[in-house]
């Protein structure tokens, strides 16, 4: 089945290629403050390539219209082999902007790897297509082994340059993607004004939508249906992104060594993708709107185990039960996502809901230190409780309309 073939082709690229945000993400501090002439430059290299990850998702989008998927993936794994070694010579020539510029053209490598999930669903018939989603997301559990193990390794390739190594080896990792993608069979990129019949008839409330010719993305961006679903993502993974970035900090803060807060991350990070093996079965019994709830609850229920204290136990549980609400909550909403567009519309909807998901990630990975120092660690989980429960309304509302005929 081709879409089987697709989904473990996607699995093992995303291993490899979304290796490369941790590598960047646990690296790009510590060489920004080696580089910068200021120490409040050196999460700079990072947060541009959050944002880069977010501007990259348009033009991502466009090559895969135009062009197709593998196209724009083959382009974005040579990308990320390219900026992996612009980095690394950046390091080795100490130039902080250059550097800086690296990174944040590697976010268009990380667009497209953020995009497998969906590329995942495109050969995939209706009903396997949550199940193909989450396998995808799989390949995410082992990307987050391979990158920190990757920096371990090669921290100290070049003694003269420390940490350059990494970079070249999270640009060959980039360039093994190469092979794999070759060989994705994705369906070729539908014509906007060509009629795609022969799915299954709908209105945007069936598990499918109805074949037909490309929508204006106004009149696709408008339906309640694609409100909820891209609502539901920005939820799930922007107040991730706030309480993830700021509990390490909050952690030391409370007298908790650095150790302490690394292996918290390191259980969350296994929280966020380890249940994605059986996270697709689990939307299959009760339907998407029902999983992306409940994820969104887990993520409520993370705000007020922090909230109830200051303790190793609250600091790491409440790390646990995030990750696994964005597991949920975000691959529930990306399902809905898919359901909500025709084939033709797919890679201008996708792209319109990563640029929206992504953008507020950037600016919630942005402003969490600031927020921390000046509101607390109290407030930014109280902020979850709100948002989530407006974001579990939504689902109430709209769930039952978009899968009575499930």
């Amino acid at each position: 089945m081709l879409a089987r073939r697709n989904v473990r082709l996607l699995v093992a690229a995303q291993a490899v290629g979304g290796a490369a945000a941790p590598v960047i993400i646990s690296v790009g501090g510590l060489v920004g403050q080696q580089l910068a002439a200021q120490p409040s430059l050196a999460t700079l290299p990072v947060s541009l390539y959050t944002l880069g990850v977010a501007l990259a998702t348009l033009p991502a989008a466009w090559l895969m219209r135009r062009h197709g998927r593998r196209a724009a993936y083959l382009l974005g794994a040579a990308v990320g082999g390219s900026t992996g070694l612009l980095a690394a010579w950046a390091v080795t020539q100490s130039s902080f902007w250059l550097f800086c510029a690296a990174l944040g053209l590697a976010g268009f490598y990380g667009a497209c790897v953020q995009s497998y999930r969906f590329a995942a669903a495109d050969a995939a018939p209706p009903a396997w297509r949550p199940l193909a989603i989450s396998r995808v997301m799989v390949g995410g559990l082992v990307a987050a082994v391979i990158g920190p193990q990757l920096v371990i390794w090669t921290r100290d390739a070049l003694p003269a340059a420390p940490f350059a190594g990494s970079f070249v080896g999270q640009g060959a990792l980039a360039l093994l993607a190469l092979p794999l993608l070759w060989r994705l069979r994705a369906p070729p990129p539908a014509h906007p004004a060509g009629n795609t019949a022969g799915t299954t008839a709908g209105d945007g409330t069936a598990e499918d939508m109805a074949g037909g010719p490309a929508r204006p993305l106004r009149v696709i961006a408008g339906q309640p249906a694609f409100i909820v679903a891209v609502v539901a993502g920005v939820v799930s993974y922007a107040l991730m992104s706030l309480v993830m970035t700021a509990t390490p900090i909050a952690m030391v803060g409370c007298g908790h060594s650095v150790g302490e807060a690394a292996l918290g991350i390191q259980w969350h990070v296994l929280a966020m993708f380890a249940p994605s093996f059986f996270t697709g079965r689990l939307m299959a019994r009760f339907g998407k709107p029902a999983v992306t709830a409940a994820g969104l609850l887990l993520i409520a229920l993370a705000g007020l185990l922090a909230l109830a204290g200051l303790q190793l136990l609250h600091f790491w549980g409440a790390l646990v039960l995030l990750g696994l609400g964005w597991n949920f909550g975000f691959i529930g909403a990306t399902a809905m996502v898919v359901d909500c567009c025709r084939p033709a519309e797919r890679p201008k909807a996708q792209a319109l809901n990563d640029f929206i998901v992504f953008g507020t990630v950037a600016a919630a990975s942005f402003g969490s230190g600031h927020l921390l120092t000046t509101a607390g660690w109290t407030t930014i989980n109280l902020l979850v409780l709100p948002l989530v429960a407006a974001a579990v309304g939504l689902l109430v509302v709209a769930g039952p309309k978009r899968h009575v005929t499930a």
